[in-house]
């Protein structure tokens, strides 16, 4: 028994030995290993931590540095391309990038043709508001004229003319000297109005803006207070009725004090729109009274070319008007036109400090809309009369709230004067018939004259054509077809 107890002890302590003396070979053979890359990282405690296999195996302590399976690592790298196979691949990436250029090309070229139908059914549309927003008014202003003319004898009956048309027309004269006398007289009221034209450019040039004001306001007295009473006495007296003084100056009081406070201040559009087409009224009315026949048609063709010559020449007067308030960015003064947006003067901007003058109105509009804009007038060779204007393009307003009211209407006074002279000698001198040719004539060429200012976009005067084709069915009418109708009509045939 004591002898194998002593084995099995003996056997056991061997064991042990062979044991440690295997980690140790283990341990060492690791160290041996890592020898090369230097010492191991150690933990917290201070043993080395085991080294990741791969990195041992790649590891500076083997020969050449080579991973133990070089065909995985070949596996791994790309491949080469042959030239022709980089050629297809450059080929294929170019077309690729062509296809996207093009679908995005076809979609800008889809969007732009999108944008741009908008805008046609918008000037469309437009255009259609343009010819009756001016429509109405000129209507209007014509139709009270002729029914004015009809209703009192005091405006038809002729004899009293202006102090500067010398020539006094007499039914004693031959045709000749009446044409060389109406000459005569057209020269000095046009150059009469060049000389108050030029004027007002230099003074709104230099920005003269309270010279222009109190001109434009003294105007504004003389045919809302003056005018407007003689108009009212012979409107009284034409139908018969009496009216004290007292109430009569309180009316023309009040019509004209209301009129100067819409026109060169603010107030509500319809009453300055209202205000506009009676001053309108009451100056073509005078100019009916006071100018002669021959003198009256003479004139009217001579203003259409002086309109046109002014407008659209380089250095035109009116031109130059124009474009000054653009580059400036304001608006014409409103008693110089009719909108239909609302212009006023309240909120008028004064120039900087340094310029040392008072600044011009900014009106903003209130009520418009991709307008179409200002236009000076035609002058009237009287106190108060306006200096004739093309129709241009508004300005767009400054704020997005005012964008759709910057483009409104615009259409000078003198234009409506001019129209209204035009029907109103008409009605004097001829039938209905006539009446409402010439009527359809000046609407006909104020229609092609919006057109035209659709197309050009840019300003253009507002007579010529007007005039023009008034003119001429005036003539035609009274001359070829009122007589032949006559005849007809004496004679019992029927057509």
């Amino acid at each position: 028994m004591s002898n194998s107890a002593m084995e099995m002890q003996n056997m056991s302590s061997g064991g042990n030995r062979l044991g440690s003396q295997s980690v140790s070979g283990m341990v060492s053979r690791a160290e041996s290993s890592t020898s090369g890359a230097g010492l191991l990282p150690r933990s917290g405690s201070g043993r080395q931590l085991p080294v990741p296999r791969a990195q041992s195996q790649g590891g500076a302590g083997r020969p050449g540095g080579s991973n133990l399976n070089p065909g995985q690592d070949r596996a791994k790298a790309p491949r080469q391309l042959s030239p022709e196979e980089a050629q297809m691949l450059a080929q294929f990436r170019q077309q690729q990038r062509q296809q996207i250029e093009e679908r995005r090309r076809a979609h800008a070229e889809a969007q732009q043709q999108h944008i741009e139908e908008e805008e046609r059914q918008l000037e469309l549309k437009y255009g259609a508001y343009q010819v009756i927003a001016l429509i109405i008014p000129v209507s209007l202003c014509m139709v009270c004229v002729i029914a004015v003319l009809k209703s009192v004898s005091y405006y038809s009956q002729g004899g009293q003319q202006f102090a500067y048309t010398p020539y006094q027309e007499s039914g004693s004269s031959s045709s000749s000297q009446q044409f060389g006398g109406a000459l005569l007289n057209v020269i000095i009221i046009i150059g009469i109005i060049v000389v108050m034209t030029l004027v007002l450019v230099v003074l709104y040039k230099y920005r003269c803006y309270k010279g222009i004001h109190a001109w434009l306001l003294m105007s504004s007295i003389l045919l809302l207070f003056f005018f407007s009473y003689e108009f009212l006495t012979e409107i009284l007296q034409s139908q018969n009725v009496t009216m004290d003084y007292i109430t009569m100056s309180i009316t023309v009081w009040n019509f004209g004090l209301v009129g100067l406070l819409v026109i060169h201040w603010k107030g509500p559009l319809l009453l300055q729109q209202g205000y506009l087409i009676a001053v309108s009224v009451l100056m073509a009315l005078v100019l009916i009274k006071f100018l002669p026949d021959w003198t009256t048609w003479i004139l009217l063709g001579a203003i259409a070319i002086y309109d046109l010559v002014a407008v659209l020449c380089p250095f035109g007067p009116l031109r130059v008007l124009v474009e000054t308030a653009q580059e400036r960015d304001e608006p014409l003064f409103p008693a110089l036109v009719y909108s239909s947006t609302m212009v006023w003067i309240v909120g008028m901007a004064d120039p900087p400090s340094d310029q040392g003058r008072s600044g011009p109105p900014q009106t903003p509009p209130t009520g418009s809309r991709n307008s179409i804009g200002n236009s000076s007038q035609s002058s009237a060779p009287r106190p108060g009369a306006q200096p004739q204007s093309p129709i241009v393009p508004a300005q767009p307003s400054v704020s997005a709230e005012e964008e759709e009211e910057a483009k409104g209407v615009k259409l000078g006074l003198g234009d409506f004067i001019f129209y209204s002279v035009l029907v109103g000698k008409a009605a004097t001198l001829s039938d209905w018939g006539t009446i409402f040719v010439c009527y359809v004539a000046i609407l006909i060429g104020l229609a092609c004259t919006l057109l035209l200012l659709s197309i050009i976009k840019r300003a253009l005067p507002a007579l010529p054509i007007s005039i023009c084709l008034g003119l001429v069915f005036y003539f035609i009418t009274s001359l070829l077809l009122t007589p032949y109708l006559d005849a007809l009509a004496y004679n019992q045939v029927f057509i």
